[in-house]
């Protein structure tokens, strides 16, 4: 099947032979760029790879990419994190088997100064409508992901239709809008994880944090081999196995940034 990734980069592709097969071919996974840009995939993969002698190919962007791939049979595993269009998706009969992984949360970041003084605010919507109420520059992945659809429901529930000059769109990953965001003063949503592994590099604060709203839950899900029968799917629920299983859960548990454990597990039987 041809793959069709025109304008997307590799995450990494790595191979390590050895352990008990369950199938010798390679697994394609699309995914968010938080499990990227956090490092947890480099900390998860390896240990599935050595274990099963295969090699896992993963295609970090936003969410709606990823599904987008997923979609096309152009990936054999999605892992995302946008809770409604995983269920769009599989009712579509595009996936399969859909199963929770684990789970973090969004924060808003912003200056250290905080002019618009949303600092200690636990009300996401109400903070967005203080961002614009002040005029302040708020810089949005505005590339479909999942942390994008979730700023879009925070604009929605506070009233206001984003945009005008101080609204950015970047289209870009999350580790890109961080650094427009340090560089422009501005603020912006953003995964804890993601924030964390930028967080030297950007000097951004966390502003807004532990509203129930934040929540951000992980979802993994097989392409459906009916629509696309050249889809490694033995090796898409391998994966899925081993990342819902208790080893895979307990390294996911166990992945820290500056010692602080950024995913929760919440995988069930």
């Amino acid at each position: 099947m041809k793959l069709l990734f025109a304008g997307i980069s590799f995450g990494f592709a790595l191979f390590i032979a050895g352990g008990a097969g369950a199938d010798t071919a390679d697994i394609r996974m699309s995914t968010t760029t938080s499990t990227d840009n956090s490092g947890l995939l480099r900390t998860l993969l390896p240990a599935f790879e050595k274990k099963y002698g295969v090699r896992v190919q993963v295609i970090p962007v936003g969410t709606g990419k990823a599904l987008k791939l997923a979609e096309n049979g152009d990936v054999d595993v999605t892992l995302v994190h946008a809770r409604p269009a995983e269920d769009a998706f599989v009712a579509a009969g595009h996936g399969v088997n859909r199963r929770d992984v684990m789970c973090n949360d969004f924060v808003i970041v912003g200056p250290p100064d905080d002019p618009a003084r949303i600092r200690g605010m636990k009300d996401v919507v109400a903070a967005m409508r203080k961002l614009k109420l002040a005029g302040m520059r708020f810089v949005s992945r505005g590339d479909d992901s999942g942390t994008n659809k979730m700023e879009l429901s925070y604009w929605k529930l506070a009233g206001i239709e984003p945009g005008g000059p101080n609204y950015l769109s970047a289209g870009q990953g999350m580790g890109e809008v961080l650094t427009m965001s340090a560089s422009l003063r501005a603020y912006t949503l953003t995964d804890r994880a993601t924030y964390v592994a930028y967080r030297s590099r950007t000097g951004l604060e966390i502003l807004v944090e532990a509203d129930p709203l934040l929540y951000n839950p992980y979802g993994i899900i097989a392409v459906n081999p009916k629509k696309y029968p050249g889809v490694n799917y033995r090796g898409a629920m391998t994966l899925i196995d081993w990342i819902t299983s208790a080893e895979g859960q307990k390294l996911i548990a166990n992945f820290k940034l500056d010692g602080m454990q950024m995913f929760f597990p919440s995988a069930t039987k």
